[in-house]
């Protein structure tokens, strides 16, 4: 962790995330920890500055969340967002009430006085679109606040402390819908705080060795490698640490896309050198899924026969103290509900947790503080080749939840010629790069169709494209019908199996990326 960072005090907002993500994307150091530990996280981190979530929950509720009193005493600046905005006012003498007009969505703020918030940003007497989602507000400020900025529903939508270093917003300027929202975080980290743009990959990279070493010394490390990029990148990394120390377990399931369990054993063994033990576990794999229809059964059988295999090839390769993982930092917020209880599950990921506790192992997770986008800015930094550093996102359980049904050996055949023929056009058309991700899904229906003057009847595919900054939202690609017309016609011609081709234009929400 870097000398100088900013603390994000989490009060449970579903886009708490995006603040750290802004931060980040200015070139600061900061962390996410939620109110229940905030007391813990601001003495370890010593932080240059505060951030307060929004929430979901009421300051006027009995035992709603609260910011530490010691953030108060230490006089570092605060950014108070929404519910921060609430609670901060709350807490230094102020008043919040219900029953107002509540703002959910598109608002206008007018700037009534200046600002060192947004200095250089929204001029006095302008008005400026941003996002509200509140049903609570202000309506007393503490002593000393004074109001700079309102809206039609907000009374007190920017209210400041310029003595102390206090800013707060009812709005969010983290959400891409307040379009000077990154700017504004910026001149509260750059020239409220002070920070210098000193989070680089470069210093990250040689702070990671170095804390590899400190937790390793001489011992051996094993590494669950799956072939993605948040895997390799660790393994990478991890190697350059420690050298020969690691070893690496690639258990191929037989559910990768086509040739790519080839790809990740000659990258790894040939470019990098990195002692590598490659499983062929497919019949394994395959045989349990075979006939399963139900998604989570599948993701739970994936993840339970990748614990056995692997603990099978550890106790081959002997005497290795630590597992080396590559969590990132989304997974380890999600992993802390807000109010301290479970959390819906949308879906099981088949490594969370890791392996178990009788493997009697320390995990080595050198990319627990980083987002996807700077995983692949480290595998760069760390020499991986573009095509391999930018690929999609591809889920551990891989090809069985794109096979909505029973998975059979060759319907799997038939997915992965149809998915690599799709993302063969996607490129050929330059638009792999603009798009988050894009797979085949072959539909448990079979349609009439008519091939050669004869009648067919074969298998659905369905494409999937979508846009998206982190995975949490994301709305279909806007294909022309061209594209979509060679893209199917490929399929159809190419692949014995499948007679009819859909485009799926789900957004996520209602629907998630994956079809399972």
């Amino acid at each position: 962790m870097p000398a100088d960072s900013i603390l994000i005090i989490d009060f449970g907002s579903q886009v708490t995330q995006l603040i750290a993500r802004r931060l980040r994307e200015t070139g600061v150091y900061c962390e996410i920890h939620p109110f229940q530990n905030a007391d813990a996280a601001f003495a370890a981190m010593k932080p240059k500055g505060v951030v307060f979530s929004g929430g979901p929950a009421s300051v006027l509720d009995e035992g709603s969340p609260r910011a530490p009193q010691a953030v108060f005493a230490s006089g570092v600046p605060i950014l108070a967002i929404c519910y921060g905005q609430q609670t901060l006012a709350h807490q230094l003498g102020g008043r919040v009430e219900g029953g107002h007009n509540r703002e959910f969505g598109r608002a206008d703020v007018t700037i009534h006085e200046p600002s060192r918030l947004y200095e250089g940003v929204w001029e006095v007497g302008q008005r400026y679109p941003v996002w509200m989602s509140h049903g609570d507000r202000v309506t007393e400020l503490p002593e000393g606040f004074k109001v700079v900025g309102t809206s039609e529903n907000a009374p007190f939508a920017i209210a400041v402390n310029e003595d102390k270093r206090y800013y707060t917003t009812m709005f969010h300027p983290e959400v891409v819908h307040t379009p000077d929202g990154g700017r504004l975080l910026a001149n509260f980290v750059r020239n409220i705080v002070g920070l210098e743009a000193d989070w680089t990959m470069s210093a990250y990279r040689q702070r990671a060795v170095e804390k590899i070493r400190a937790q390793v010394g001489s011992g051996r490390v094993l590494c669950a490698l799956s072939g993605g990029v948040d895997s390799s990148v660790a393994a990478i990394l991890i190697h350059e640490a420690i050298g020969d120390q690691l070893t690496c377990v690639f258990v191929d399931h037989g559910l990768m896309r086509l040739n790519e369990a080839d790809e990740v054993v000659s990258m790894f063994r040939d470019h990098y050198n990195i002692p590598l033990v490659h499983v062929n576990a497919a019949d394994k794999f395959i045989g349990a899924l075979e006939g399963e229809a139900d998604p989570e059964t599948k993701r739970k059988t994936i993840g339970r026969l990748f614990i056995e295999v692997f603990e099978e090839e550890a106790a081959r390769i002997g005497g290795a103290q630590f597992l080396a993982q590559g969590t990132l930092y989304p997974d380890v917020i999600e992993s802390v509900s807000f109010s301290g209880g479970p959390s819906v599950t949308i879906k099981s990921h088949h490594n969370v947790g890791g392996l178990p506790e009788r493997m009697n192992m320390q995990l080595v997770e050198p990319l627990r503080e980083l987002f996807k986008d700077e995983v692949r800015a480290l595998g760069r930094e760390l020499g991986l080749p573009d095509r391999f550093v930018g690929r999609h996102p591809f889920p551990g359980p891989g090809l069985a939840i794109r096979l909505p049904g029973g998975v059979t050996r060759e319907k799997l055949d038939i997915l992965r010629k149809a998915d690599a023929i799709y993302l063969d056009e996607i490129r050929k058309a330059g638009l792999y790069d603009k798009i988050w991700q894009a797979f085949a899904v072959l539909l448990p229906v079979q349609t009439v169709g008519v091939m050669g003057d004869g009648r067919t009847y074969e298998f659905v595919c369905a494409l999937r494209a979508v846009t998206s900054v982190d995975g949490m939202t994301a709305d279909f690609f806007p294909y022309d019908m061209n594209f979509l017309g060679r893209a199917a016609t490929r399929i159809i011609n190419e692949v014995r199996g499948i007679n009819r081709v859909v485009y799926d234009v789900t957004s996520k929400p209602p629907g998630t990326i994956e079809w399972e």
